[in-house]
């Protein structure tokens, strides 16, 4: 075995002050300096390596490429279980105060979330345009002439939330102009143009086109009332200005304040095997939706980013929505890419900009025992993969900026199983499973779900799942409950879903527990043994498709003794961090 050791300047070392340089071997006597140096290091070298991490923050000045080589099997592991950060971020030093906003020039930054003392900021925002607003074909017309006052309008982003009740938005504005009394407001192209042509819908015989109104307009300076918020100012090229309104008792001294940079921390990728052991990964973007294409969101970790447009019908009676044909994945910040033998446990995965862990066309990955939260898309996704575990992990306060990701998603996925996870405090799905074979969702809890969109539930499955029952997915003894938002289905199975069994789970305190009446219908799936405190819409008269048996409503508010055995088995192996 091969040992490499990394101390980042000023921090410890197996209890040791040692300054690392990269000129020295990188022996526990003379480290590394810098992580990046150890990682191509490491990736020449073949048989066991472990690299060994010393205490504090490794600050990232570019991505780390990990390329793995076939016999190699590479460990990051905190040395003597010290915390170790890997951070993309950026200190913000140099404030000056204006009648009690911090302003600092960050010259060319560029990003879209703030960290105060670890803690995430909120861009400063407000709930409504001012006065009677309409929608145009290049933007909206407004009676006020409030948005004169803007002081960057480029900067300024639209929220469109529940565009359909499932999609919220994210639009820039390109320009304000004085009309009359009013303003007129172009949005930026083509983000606009291509909402226009993508929202669309007929329901109960009213029909919709394009994003509507906003439900909020973030990020201009005009709109710093509320502590503890903040915005960026990127109209002066090279000199951007950072405001920050403090909240009581911060100080720009003694505050600590981290604004990310890079917008991917880590990808592996390779034949070789790869570990992370008790490793954070900290404070990274995603630039994309600040551009003139903005965030056109239409499903689950999916976006859309142009291209053909279908209209699926939605009932018998006319209604209906317009959806792209193609959509792009919210990417990750921590990326596993055609790889093999990876493995993340104990780790930590916290104020990114995106999601936070991203795994695709690879194979035989683990993700056991870490925590995901305070990010800004969703926590796992997993797509083109096979024999992916999710397992043991505690994913809470995600999807904080694109509030239509899920805590955990597959997609084209073969032989994973996601199990014994707990989802909590999500603004849509906990866990969506898309298309694939043989796919397991099993003894996992969710919990306060679908707390922002609607048209979703604690576990989502939805399209086929296999060729036969031996093939397709599982999902079985997880407990659901506190699925939020009106217009949900605690476990749904939806969009022509085939070769299910959906047995000996606990939902409680949905909307709606379940539906067996969906659009294209459901084909093989079985419902049997499952405990609910209402009966699932269509269960008095099951489709042609759907097997439901077995199963038990309670009315009174007392569960059965069935579910005490389904909850002793579901949730986290562990216990929780504090």
């Amino acid at each position: 075995m091969t040992e490499l050791f990394v101390a980042p300047n000023g921090d410890s070392l197996n209890g040791d002050a040692l300054a690392g340089d990269d000129s020295a071997p990188g022996t526990r006597e003379r480290p590394f300096a810098t992580l990046g140096h150890a990682v191509r290091a490491a990736g020449s070298l073949t048989g066991e390596v472990v690299v060994r991490l010393g205490a504090g923050t490794h600050v990232l000045t570019e991505p780390l490429e990990l390329t793995t080589a076939p016999g190699a099997h590479i460990t990051f592991q905190a040395a003597d279980q010290e915390k170790v950060v890997v951070s993309g971020g950026r200190t913000v030093t140099g404030w000056q105060e204006q009648d009690g906003v911090w302003l600092a020039d960050v010259g060319d930054l560029d990003t879209r979330q703030l960290y105060v003392d670890g803690r995430r900021a909120e861009r400063a925002g407000v709930e409504t345009l001012p006065g009677e607003v309409t929608m145009t074909e290049t933007g909206y017309t407004t009676g006020s002439a409030a948005p004169l006052a803007w002081q960057s309008p480029g900067d300024v982003e639209f929220v469109h939330r529940g565009v359909y009740p499932w999609t919220e938005a994210r639009l820039g504005v390109a320009s304000v102009t004085a009309d009359g009394d009013g303003t007129v407001i172009t949005m930026a192209q083509p983000a606009f143009g291509r909402a226009l042509e993508l929202y669309n819908s007929t329901w109960e015989g009213q029909t919709s086109r394009g994003p509507g109104l906003p439900t909020r307009v973030e990020n201009d300076a005009s709109f710093l009332t509320e502590p503890g918020t903040f915005v960026l100012d990127r109209s002066r090229p090279g000199h951007h200005v950072l405001r920050y309104l403090p909240r009581p008792g911060e100080h720009p001294e003694r505050t600590g304040v981290v604004a990310p940079v890079l917008e991917t921390l880590l990808r592996v990728t390779g034949p070789g095997g790869v570990t992370f052991l008790g490793v954070t990964f900290a404070e990274a973007t995603w630039l994309r939706p600040s551009g003139p294409e903005g965030f056109l969101h239409y499903h689950g970790s999916g976006f859309y980013v142009g291209g053909p447009i279908t209209t699926v019908p939605i009932d018998d009676a006319g209604s209906s929505v317009t959806v792209p044909e193609e959509s792009a994945t919210v990417p990750a910040c921590v990326v596993v890419e055609n790889a093999s033998g990876v493995r993340f446990e104990g780790c930590r995965f916290t104020r990114l900009g995106a999601t936070g862990l991203g795994v695709s066309g690879s194979e035989d990955v683990t993700v056991r025992g870490c925590d995901f939260d305070t990010l800004s898309a969703g926590g796992i996704v997993v797509g083109g993969s096979r024999s992916v575990l999710v397992e043991d992990n505690r994913i809470h306060h995600v999807g904080l900026e694109f509030s239509g990701t899920p805590g955990v998603a597959l997609s084209d996925t073969t032989g994973c199983t996601v199990a014994h996870n707990h989802v909590a405090d999500v603004p849509h799905c906990g866990i969506v499973v898309g298309p694939g074979t043989g796919t397991r969702v099993l003894n996992n809890l969710t919990t306060g779900t679908m707390r922002t969109l609607a048209d979703g539930g604690g576990v989502y499955l939805a399209g086929p799942q296999g060729d036969s029952h031996d093939s397709g997915a599982v999902v079985r003894g997880n407990v659901i409950e506190d699925t939020r938002t009106p217009y949900n289905f605690g476990l749904y199975t939806d969009y022509g879903a085939a070769w299910v069994t959906v047995e000996e789970n606990l939902v409680v305190r949905a909307d709606s527990t379940a539906i067996l009446h969906v659009s294209p219908p459901l084909d093989n799936v079985v419902y049997r043994g499952n405990v609910w405190d209402a009966d699932p819409i269509g269960a008095d008269a099951p489709p042609a498709g759907v097997t439901y048996e077995a199963n038990v409503t309670f009315t009174d508010g007392r569960e059965p003794d069935s579910a005490a055995a389904i909850r002793a088995g579901a949730g986290l192996l562990r216990e929780p961090r504090p």
